[in-house]
């Protein structure tokens, strides 16, 4: 009796909990009979329920990001990039960056200004470039205050300010034979009265046999509470170079690293024993600097107005006197030496080789020969190692025409070299040193004197050649 009370309890539990292979059979068959019916035991969890909201619930709840957030979520997809470039929500951040300059009572006032039509009407994007900029200080009166002339050096004096205050950096691009680039930003930079220089000291770098191109980019980054590999910004091209074998030029040297130089500022230093790069130098000089580093695109370079002299039918010898000279030799240390010379000319019978020929400092004035600070050397340093090399630094050298405009600017490594002369019209002995720096523009010897007495360097002769043929161009003239 009792077996079969068990029986029956069994048979009654079996038909109340179904077995789990019958319960998939049955839930397949009835998806079977209605396809148009779904099973209310079919799992969800593979469904995006963020997708299948309106864009307009997704626009409110994005609406509550804050301008850094907004823009990294553009990042997540197609769709959510979309919907974060919505106009309506960076014009607000916009208005708002703008009020905060003049009001903060005014932020909804300002916000307020346009019609939603109005806002919308602008290219995708628009509100949130102008943001961008507003924000990174793009639109600030930098170009008024790069109108103040500094008296010694002949440029802008506010340029190390301007720099500064927009937060631009710089970025250098190497590529290999085989188009792979590797783009690093400064790791240091140093600023003197007429230019930055500006140092990498690590980087994923090829061999410096594999490099056959070098970039050079200005980089303003907008202060965004995001990470910095996502923090938008603007890369202007300053220069680029095409490397070869041919184009290395030894600078100088230590027993760790040897210096070579690339033309237009740009210096490589190379380990001794091995084909590796330790660290990349450039000298830029402030002539237009801040327009190179931010007004140009990442494949174009900033393209200036070309510059020339009035004209004038009176002066015979028009372009051959007036000019104005602004040196200095300097390291990464500090300045070795500097000065501004003015009214500098030249006479038609000293024209020779297609040079105009401006003696700076004649090595027969004794009341023009100028010290030099400290002893000649360029410091250099890596992530592990640093040194100096002796016998080499860098020149910064502006030419300016009658009317003080720039005429031809240097910033370039150059190096000592030993003279056959022992000594000069001083009553002391020492040795003669010779420094040369030419391009296709123009070409620069100076000479130095050791004193044995004072332990120090003087600058005995200062020889500036001007190409003839660039002269010609910008006066007008054929001589």
């Amino acid at each position: 009796m009792w077996w079969s009370l068990r029986a029956k309890r069994r048979r009654k539990m079996s038909s109340t909990h179904l077995h789990p292979q019958r319960l998939k059979r049955t839930t397949t068959q009835k998806s079977m009979k209605y396809p148009g019916c779904r099973s209310r035991f079919s799992v969800r969890t593979s469904e995006n329920y963020i997708e299948r909201m309106p864009p307009e619930v997704i626009l409110k709840i994005l609406s509550y990001l804050d301008a850094g957030s907004l823009f990294c979520i553009g990042f997540v997809n197609k769709r959510f990039q979309e919907l974060a470039n919505n106009n309506a929500m960076w014009y607000r951040f916009y208005a708002g960056q703008q009020a905060k300059k003049k009001n903060p009572r005014l932020i909804d006032e300002v916000t307020d200004g346009l019609s939603v039509a109005g806002i919308q009407e602008r290219p995708e994007g628009y509100w949130r470039k102008q943001f961008f900029k507003e924000l990174a200080g793009y639109n600030a009166n930098w170009k008024k205050k790069l109108k103040a002339i500094h008296l010694y050096t002949g440029l802008p004096s506010q340029t190390a300010q301007i720099l500064r205050t927009l937060r631009v950096r710089w970025a250098v691009t190497l590529t290999d034979g085989r188009g792979r680039e590797s783009t690093s930003e400064q790791t240091h930079v140093h600023f003197t009265d007429a230019a930055v220089t500006v140092s990498w000291s690590a980087g994923d770098w090829p061999f410096i046999d594999q490099l056959t191109a070098l970039k050079l980019h200005g980089v303003v980054r907008v202060p965004l509470q995001c990470p910095d590999e996502c923090k938008p910004g603007w890369k202007s091209l300053l220069t680029k170079v095409k490397l070869s074998k041919d184009v290395w030029k030894l600078c100088g040297s230590d027993r760790l690293v040897k210096l070579l130089y690339a033309g237009q500022g740009i210096t490589v230093g190379v380990w001794q024993e091995q084909r590796e790069i330790a660290f990349i130098m450039v000298n830029l000089h402030y002539h237009q600097l801040v327009e190179r580093s931010l007004l140009g695109s990442s494949t174009v370079q900033y393209q200036p107005a070309e510059h020339t002299a009035a004209f004038d039918d009176v002066d015979p010898e028009y372009g051959l006197h007036g000019y104005a000279a602004h040196i200095e030799l300097h390291s990464t240390a500090g300045s070795i030496t500097s000065g501004r010379f003015s009214q500098l000319f030249c006479r038609k019978d000293q024209i020779s080789d297609g040079h105009l020929q401006l003696r700076v400092i004649s090595k027969s004035n004794r009341s023009q020969h100028a010290p030099l600070c400290g002893s000649v050397s360029l410091p250099w340093r890596t992530d592990a190692l640093q040194g100096q090399i002796e016998g080499c630094c860098l020149l910064t050298l502006s030419v300016f025409d009658e009317a003080l405009i720039p005429f031809w600017c240097v910033g370039a490594p150059v190096a000592m070299t030993t003279s056959e002369q022992a000594e000069v019209s001083y009553d002391c002995t020492g040795e003669s040193f010779f420094v040369q720096y030419e391009d296709a523009e123009g070409k620069v010897e100076i000479e130095l004197h050791w004193m044995e007495d004072h332990k120090q360097y003087f600058m005995v002769s200062l020889i500036i050649f001007l190409s003839i043929s660039k002269v010609n161009k910008h006066f007008g003239r054929d001589y």
